[in-house]
């Protein structure tokens, strides 16, 4: 299918042939016939991605001083490349969009095939998008209308936060698309309306809708056209529309303003606020946040956990519903406001507009009527160095990849493709992800279908690189089709998950095809981590290991913190530190205790762990301390010697002989050697790199801390 992409990293739009999205649970898979382009926002997207290092620099400062920060810590070509593949991403474009339901989800018992729906699905040919997003759509309203409706719904919600009631005076300030949509609402509300904008055109238009209007610039004061509108009084409210980087809509908002007057901001502007401006009027300001409540809450919006009406009225799907209402019984009309249309395959003509070629409002984009599209596609492949090539001729594995997030595309999928294995496959859930990586490290196919890589002679192993909640099942379909298996820690996030785990090595070990199954633990494989493993071999008796983890803090709502997604910290990142200490001490664990700090999320913990030769671990893991500090600090104390790792670039040994400084240019936390002994051990028929058993020691001990949190 055609989906559009926006490159941040050079400016440009591609129309993408992307494989398509399955419905999943509590989704609705949507055949798009229609799609209108957020002039603002997408506009802004274009801007920066033409923009040059120095000016998106300046327009993130927040970004720029994260990146300092990590330069400090981890060093500046691991900065420079992590910042370089952030940028390299496409980012599918998109937010108003209708079409007829293909496919309803698990889940999902309000919707139908074939239902109309408008959503804030992407600009592409079919979306998934959940129940809470999707809104069906009156017989009498047409295709045009129905993709305004996001719009609507952005517009209606600042309204609702206004809280106008029947003869008040309010202001819209900018008149764009979400302006006029905003002046027909408070119209059809009983309000008194004055839209103040720079361009004559879309005064006009906003008079036709019944607004009184004020011109800015040219020695217009639209303060004095608002004091005169309100009859001097001051006006009730102001909703500000705009997108400018000015803070003087939010000064002459106030301004406007009677004595406990409202201001809601929409749009966006600069909000250098004068304090006398509010203080003296007790004046209102609030921002309103997109569609309404739901917006950003997972379990409304991923789940589909609706909000009970009683508590909260207006949701995301009851504001798409309201002015779909209005646009039924005519009371708002949105056909006015589309000054152009084009069909999807000359997206870079719509672009083009939105730049500023032409003068421009509503730009409707429009797809073909078609069948379901196929569900994978070819991906481009990027050229490989033909010495690499031929010096593993007739002996790589071909290895397949599900997920093809950030973590993916940065460090594994490069980490596997220096082993010289053939990527067959790559699989994400939306498909952009996936068509990218194919493009950029030379997959042979991309798809939104794990099947492309598990199905029988399409890969030797497969990579998992997933959302922890379908680790589980992932690597036992791997192992179920006979493959070779690397998942990314975690390996399961319940004792269940990994009973049947465990289960299923077990039966394919029994047939003798003896997988190999390996979890992303790469800390034992980074040189310093070999290093001090040979040194260890001086001296005997028992050891002790402290493992210092400033790890910094992940807000509650963030997918890794949820029990049911992420599984938690401890789950999805301490298990990395409770291997690298069952690693080094090279004995069983025997018990292990945990005591966190009492806080929403309990990820800042310290975990004691005792091995069966006597030797002592403690992990301290600290969600509560500052980026600028090193992430991770090991120390090894063992026969009145001790040996200090710092952030995996410096090890340091104290009373050791033979240990001198060790130090690398660049952070290595064993990526790279990981992958290749995965790969190695393929192709020569080894044993895992990492035992089995330990895994499943490692996975149970984790799982029992991280219950005791």
């Amino acid at each position: 299918m055609k989906q559009i992409l926006q490159h941040l990293g050079n400016g440009s739009t591609e129309v993408a042939d992307v494989p398509c999205p399955s419905a999943g649970h509590g989704q609705l898979l949507i055949r798009t016939s229609k799609s209108l382009i957020s002039a603002g926002t997408e506009r802004m997207l274009v801007d920066f991605g033409k923009a040059n290092p120095l000016e998106k620099a300046r327009q993130q400062p927040d970004k720029v001083r994260q990146v300092l920060d990590k330069i400090k810590t981890d060093g500046l070509l691991p900065t420079v490349e992590s910042v370089r593949n952030k940028l390299d991403q496409p980012l599918p474009l998109g937010y108003c969009n209708v079409g007829r339901v293909l496919e309803v989800g698990q889940g999902v018992f309000d919707f139908e095939v074939g239902d109309r729906v408008a959503s804030n699905g992407r600009h592409a040919e079919v979306v998934a998008v959940p129940r809470n997003l999707c809104a069906r759509v009156p017989d009498s309203v047409s295709d045009d209308a129905a993709a305004f409706v996001v719009m609507g719904a952005i517009a209606l919600q600042g309204i609702r936060l206004a809280q106008p009631t029947l003869g008040e005076a309010v202001v819209v300030t900018g008149l764009g698309l979400i302006g006029q949509i905003a002046v027909q609402l408070l119209r059809a509300n009983g309000c008194r309306v004055l839209g103040i904008d720079r361009d004559p055109a879309r005064l006009e238009l906003a008079r036709q809708f019944g607004a009184e209007v004020a011109l800015v610039g040219d020695g217009a004061d639209p303060v004095a056209a608002a004091v005169q509108f309100s009859r001097g009084r001051g006006v009730d409210a102001v909703i500000v529309t705009a997108a400018t980087k000015s803070s003087e809509p939010m000064h002459q908002a106030a301004l406007m303003c009677r004595t406990r007057g409202r201001i809601v901001l929409v749009g966006v502007t600069g909000l250098e606020l004068s304090r006398d401006d509010f203080y003296q009027k007790e004046l209102s300001f609030q921002v309103s946040c997109s569609y309404g409540p739901g917006r950003y809450d997972r379990d409304y919006e991923e789940k589909g956990q609706d909000y009970p009406i009683g508590f909260v009225r207006w949701t995301e799907q009851r504001n798409f519903e309201a002015v779909l209402d209005m646009m039924a019984d005519g009371r708002l009309n949105v056909e006015p406001l589309i000054s152009h249309r084009f069909a999807i395959g000359r997206a870079a003509d719509a672009y083009a507009v939105v730049g500023g070629s032409e003068p421009s409002l509503g730009i409707v984009l429009e797809y073909a009527a078609a069948e379901r599209a196929d569900t994978a596609v070819r991906a481009q492949a990027v050229p490989v160095a033909s010495a690499r090539a031929s010096a593993v001729a007739g002996a790589s594995p071909k290895v397949g990849f599900i997920g093809a997030g950030n973590y993916a595309t940065a460090v594994l999928i490069p980490a596997f493709r220096a082993t010289g294995a053939t990527l067959s496959a790559v699989v994400s859930s939306a498909g952009v992800t996936a068509v990218h990586a194919g493009r950029k490290f030379g997959f042979i196919n991309a798809s939104t279908d794990p099947a492309t890589v598990l199905a029988p002679g399409a890969a030797d192993a497969v990579v998992i690189a997933t959302r922890h909640d379908s680790h589980a099942r992932y690597v036992v379909a791997g192992l179920e089709a006979g493959l070779h298996v690397f998942v990314e820690k975690p390996l399961c996030l319940t004792l269940d998950e990994l009973g049947d785990i465990e289960a299923a090595y077990r039966r394919q070990a029994e047939a003798g095809k003896a997988p190999i199954l390996m979890v992303g633990f790469n800390r034992r494989f980074a040189p310093h981590v070999k290093r001090i493993k040979q040194a260890l071999t001086q001296v005997s008796g028992p050891r002790t290991f402290v493992m210092t983890v400033n790890a910094g803090r992940l807000p509650a709502e963030h997918w890794t913190q949820d029990p049911a997604v992420g599984g938690g910290r401890i789950v999805g990142e301490a298990c990395h530190f409770i291997d690298l200490l069952r690693f080094l001490a090279a004995s069983a664990l025997i018990s292990a205790d945990i005591r966190s700090m009492a806080d929403q999320t309990r990820d800042t913990a310290s975990i004691t762990l005792t091995f069966a030769d006597g030797s002592l671990g403690t992990i301290h893991y600290l969600a509560n301390g500052s980026k600028a500090f090193p992430k991770e600090r090991l120390e090894v104390f063992a026969g009145g010697r001790v040996l200090q790792l710092d952030n995996f670039r410096v090890l340091r040994g104290v009373g050791w002989p033979g240990i001198r400084t060790m130090r690398l240019w660049r952070q290595d936390k064993g990526q790279g050697s990981g992958a290749a002994a995965f790969v190695e051990a393929i192709r020569k028929g080894a044993p895992s790199p990492i035992p089995f058993d330990e895994l499943l020691e490692v996975s149970r001990w984790t799982l029992d801390v991280a219950g005791r949190a």
